[in-house]
C-alpha cells in the first residue's frame, strides 16, 4: 500500500499572494534595474565603492566588480520567482550591507552619491541624500524579510516546479 501523499502546496491568496507577488517585482526589479545600470560601467561601479573608502582598493575593484552581477541574478530568481526565500534572504543582506555602508559614509561626514543606480562617488554635501537611500533600502529589507517569510507567491516558477510536492 502506497503512503499518501501531501495534497500540492498553492500560493496563498487575497492580499497576502498579491503582497508576495509585489514583493518580489519590486524587489527583484529594483535589484535587475540597479545591477544592470552598473555592470554596463563596471569602472564607475569601481569608483562608487571606492568612495565609501571601507577597503583597499584592491578589495573595492573586486565588490565593485562583482556586485552588479550578484544583483542580476538575485533580481532574477525574485523576477521568475525561483529559489525564492533563498533569493530573499541575499536580497536582506545586500540591503543591510547597503544601510551600514550608507550609514557609515553618513556618520563619517563623506559626501558622496551611494552609487546605488550607476554612477556614484563624491558630490557637493547639499547634494547628499542619505535619509532617503536609508529608508528606501529599509523598505526594500522589508519586502525581502516579507519573502524570507512567506516565500510561496502566486506565479512563481517556484510553484510550478514544485507542484505535486
Amino acid at each position: 500500500m502506497r503512503a499518501a501523499r501531501p495534497p500540492a502546496r498553492r500560493p496563498p491568496r487575497g492580499w497576502t499572494g498579491a503582497v508576495g507577488l509585489v514583493a518580489r517585482l519590486v524587489l527583484g526589479g529594483v535589484l535587475l534595474a540597479a545591477g544592470w545600470l552598473k555592470v554596463t560601467d563596471v569602472t564607475s561601479s569601481v569608483q562608487s565603492v571606492v568612495a565609501y573608502e571601507l577597503f583597499s582598493y584592491e578589495v573595492s575593484r573586486i565588490v565593485g566588480t562583482m556586485l552588479p552581477v550578484v544583483e542580476i541574478a538575485v533580481g532574477l530568481l525574485l523576477i521568475t520567482g525561483l529559489l525564492t526565500r533563498a533569493s530573499a534572504v541575499v536580497g536582506a543582506a545586500l540591503m543591510i550591507v547597503f544601510i551600514a555602508g550608507i550609514a557609515s559614509a553618513w556618520a563619517r561626514g563623506l559626501s558622496i552619491d551611494c552609487g546605488c543606480f550607476g554612477t556614484g562617488g563624491p558630490i557637493d554635501p547639499e547634494d547628499t541624500r542619505y535619509l532617503s537611500e536609508i529608508l528606501r533600502d529599509l523598505g526594500l529589507l522589508a519586502l525581502a524579510g516579507w519573502l524570507v517569510v512567506r516565500p510561496r507567491t502566486p506565479f512563481s516558477l517556484d510553484q510550478l516546479l514544485l507542484k505535486g510536492r
